[in-house]
């Protein structure tokens, strides 16, 4: 990752973070069922789980980018398909998910697990660390990708929780849920056209 290729990262974070998905959706109902001071450790352990993610796959990824070029061009090309995949699927989404947490918060632990099944969460480990990791320094910028995340989810978690229950039944509206979902998804396209220029 370069200077000039840092605002293609920051947009593809506001992009994947803000999109409903299975972590947003759950933050919203439980900040919803529950409150927003009760959702503080599941809000807490997703903001920090997702980056925690990042910087192991990042960390494997950047060792094996120093040892093959194929494999750095094969998981670029391959980081950018899979990002216009979740582009897609976030321009065809027809809902954020069930609006039920269960009878109890997720904890910190519970919710840093969930990172590792979610399918949402290791395709943008794979496709962010692709793009992002640099060969040369992948110590550096594996960490500047999952600070990146992290300070970025902290805002995206929150805004989910408090929203909550406004915001889901602001985006059950099918046109306003499109707009917001097309949006999203167009971000995400113009952060893989970034990308492949350089």
């Amino acid at each position: 990752m370069t200077f000039d290729t840092f605002p293609a990262l920051v947009a593809l974070a506001l992009a994947t973070l803000f999109t409903p998905g299975p972590n947003n959706a759950m933050l919203a109902a439980s900040g919803a069922n529950f409150g927003f001071r009760r959702t503080v450790a599941h809000l807490l352990g997703v903001a920090t789980g997702f980056p925690l993610m990042l910087l192991v796959v990042g960390l494997v990824l950047g060792g094996l980018f120093q040892t093959s070029a194929i494999l750095r061009e094969t998981l670029r090309w391959g980081g950018a398909l899979l990002l216009l995949w979740i582009a897609w699927k976030i321009a065809t989404s027809s809902g954020i998910g069930s609006k039920s947490s269960g009878a109890h918060p997720m904890t910190y632990l519970q919710a840093v697990g969930f990172q590792w099944i979610n399918p949402k969460a290791w395709s943008m480990a794979i496709a962010a660390t692709s793009q992002f990791i640099l060969p040369s320094a992948p110590v550096i910028t594996a960490a500047v990708v999952a600070v990146t995340f992290l300070t970025l989810g902290i805002g995206s978690g929150a805004t989910w929780t408090y929203a909550g229950q406004a915001i889901a039944r602001w985006l059950t509206t099918d046109r306003r849920l499109k707009i917001f979902n097309v949006i999203m998804a167009g971000l995400i396209v113009l952060s893989i056209v970034e990308l492949v220029r350089h």
